[in-house]
């Protein structure tokens, strides 16, 4: 089995500020281009979408979109704050307004680890090439081991719960997907480099 399947066959992000006012938004041909993302990043904690997200975007000389930064913007506060405060429930609810912003742009659209949960999120990506970035449970559990800003994977059991997280969302990453990646053991400019190809391919 190759690194890369296709669905079928199966920190320092700069995000700009998103206007969406009626007066900022282009018109014509020129809309279209700007409104399309290249690529579309999915996956679970820890599986490296904002490192392989900035560095795409570097080598094709776009913005970086991250939608957890589009939520802290609009917000005021971190992600991990919101969740804790508001909850599971209101904050995808967050989330799936800043992900139709972030869906709304060019660039690379990196999304956070949960976005997929949300129907409305599932349905938008249908427009897109998603590239599912994937990690195996055990390498999962050693990159977040330390993480104190994600309350998602509070809980006494870190390790089974982040097992359970797999579980649960690697369904929607699976429905979402054009293409899969798995980061295990490799380092990001291989990545990178097999996802310039999928965007090369895809725009063929």
């Amino acid at each position: 089995m190759t690194f890369t399947e296709s669905a079928q066959e199966r920190d320092e992000a700069t995000t700009p500020e998103l206007d969406t006012s009626p007066d900022s938004q282009p018109t014509a041909q020129a809309s279209v281009v700007a409104s399309v993302p290249r690529i579309v990043l999915v996956g679970p904690p820890g599986a490296g979408k904002s490192t392989i997200g900035r560095r795409i975007a570097s080598a094709l000389n776009l913005p970086i979109v991250d939608s957890d930064l589009l939520i802290e913007q609009s917000e005021g506060k971190a992600c991990g704050e919101i969740f804790s405060e508001v909850g599971e429930e209101r904050f995808r609810e967050i989330e799936a307004g800043c992900v139709a912003r972030a869906l709304a742009t060019g660039g690379v659209v990196s999304l956070g680890g949960g976005a997929i949960l949300t129907a409305s999120t599932r349905q938008l990506l249908q427009r897109h090439t998603v590239v599912w970035i994937d990690v195996s449970a055990e390498e999962g559990i050693r990159r977040t081991a330390n993480e104190t800003s994600r309350p998602v994977l509070n809980a006494e059991d870190p390790a089974q719960h982040y097992r359970d997280l797999l579980a649960t969302r690697e369904p929607f990453y699976r429905e979402v997907a054009d293409y899969r990646v798995r980061t295990d053991q490799r380092p990001p400019q291989r990545v990178v480099a097999e996802i310039l190809g999928i965007i090369e391919s895809s725009e063929e």
